[in-house]
């Protein structure tokens, strides 16, 4: 009596399961059974076994005397075929810089206010200007004065420049667009009205603002563009007045961040920048020397000479000058120039006012006073002046040119200085 499931069935009731054995199973049990000797077991296992592997052996050699069948494609089909097109560079040409040397800024270097953007009205002759000059830094030569940099148009420019080993400079200006816009066709958006100082709505015009370090969208957008510039050659970023945009509470500043992400990008690259502000009359010693120079105008008056205090006496605010102790003593490097500001008594204005004599001997004194305290004085090629300035200009009334083509004629004077004749 068997018990399946809970239910009691008679043996012979149940019929027996004869279980199915695969080939070589039931040629092994008859072995058994019938007790055949080892040896001959191993026979018959054998003779199969090398029955198969000869069986193999002919099939392989049969596939290997089978000779590549070539197929002729009619050439109209191969035209048709598209090719599959290498990645276009993003510019088609690029500046390979070299090492940076203070040392060059400082005894060659001249201003070039927005030659890569340009500025001044004959980008043609400004690119030839400085192919015959002996400028080996050219400062501010792109610029972001209430726009945004145009790498591509950069780049169509620094094609022309034919002078290995220059330094080119970019200026990040304290003035911003509002409004969201997207930096490049195709780019990443930025929402300029998330980067503004607080309180300064239209301080520039209208729809302006001062852009705010303590921003995050600001210092996103000052990563973008910075990198952008390193990937195109540009090795000096000056930060233009320094104290509109960064904290007035040097404690709470994220200036550091910003350049230390600078910093490491340029690492990352291989290239040496240098990286610099208009500080005016900050004084915090550990706050200047987070910068490899700090840089301002040099407030000469009609007779060309320049003061010695602290700050210009032609105004009540402080408006620095940076080559005194106060301020040259806590910094790494101070570079000078003739400042602009669109105001009639402004460097550069009251420079061009001068006849070409007096030009020559403010050049002069300027440039040789400065380097000898081991300070750059950066020479003026292109500038920004007042329109109702009057005296010398270059191809607009609003903007200065050094080129022997215009009114102003100074090459000749400025290339004898930096060319090392005093």
């Amino acid at each position: 009596m068997y018990n399946i499931r809970g239910m009691f069935i008679p043996e012979n009731k149940i019929k027996k399961i004869e279980y199915y054995q695969p080939f070589w199973g039931r040629v092994w049990i008859f072995l058994k059974t019938k007790k055949v000797g080892l040896f001959f077991g191993v026979i018959i296992f054998l003779i199969p076994a090398v029955f198969l592997v000869g069986l193999i052996l002919k099939k392989s050699d049969q596939l290997s005397r089978i000779e590549p069948v070539l197929v002729d494609i009619p050439k109209r089909i191969i035209k048709s075929i598209p090719k599959e097109e290498p990645p276009k560079p993003k510019y088609e040409y690029v500046y390979k810089p070299g090492p940076i040397s203070m040392e060059k800024i400082k005894k060659q270097g001249c201003v070039a206010d927005g030659i890569l953007s340009e500025y001044g009205g004959d980008t043609k002759e400004a690119v030839a200007m400085i192919n015959r000059s002996n400028c080996q830094y050219l400062h501010r030569a792109l610029e972001t004065w209430l726009d945004t940099p145009d790498f591509q148009k950069a780049t169509e420019i620094m094609a022309k420049i034919k002078k290995p080993g220059i330094i080119y400079g970019m200026f990040i200006a304290e003035a911003i667009k509002r409004g969201e816009k997207s930096f490049e066709e195709g780019g990443k958006e930025f929402d300029f009205s998330e980067m503004c100082r607080d309180n300064s709505e239209n301080v520039w015009g209208e729809h302006t603002c001062k852009p705010n370090v303590g921003e995050k969208e600001y210092r996103e957008y000052l990563k973008h563009i910075t990198h952008e510039a390193m990937d195109i050659g540009i090795q000096s970023f000056l930060f233009g007045q320094v104290y509109f945009q960064d904290s007035s509470d040097l404690d709470k500043s994220k200036m550091k961040k910003v350049l230390d992400e600078m910093r490491s990008y340029a690492k990352e690259k291989g290239i040496e920048i240098v990286i610099g502000a208009q500080t005016g009359n900050i004084t915090d010693e550990k706050y200047l020397k987070m910068f490899d120079y700090i840089e301002g105008g040099v407030g000469i008056g009609e007779d060309g000479v320049i003061e010695n205090g602290p700050c210009w006496s032609h105004l009540q605010s402080c408006w620095a000058l940076l080559w005194h102790e106060k301020y040259a003593s806590k910094a790494n490097n101070v570079l000078l120039h003739l400042d602009w500001s669109g105001l009639l008594f402004d460097d550069m204005s009251v420079y061009a006012r001068m006849n070409k004599t007096k030009r020559t001997e403010t050049l002069k004194y300027l440039y040789n006073y400065f380097v000898s305290k081991d300070m750059g004085f950066l020479m003026p090629m292109m500038a920004t002046l007042n329109k109702d300035n009057g005296g010398c200009y270059g191809s607009k009334r609003r903007s200065y040119s050094a080129s022997n083509k215009y009114t102003c004629q100074d090459e000749g004077i400025i290339n004898s200085l930096l060319s090392g004749n005093k």
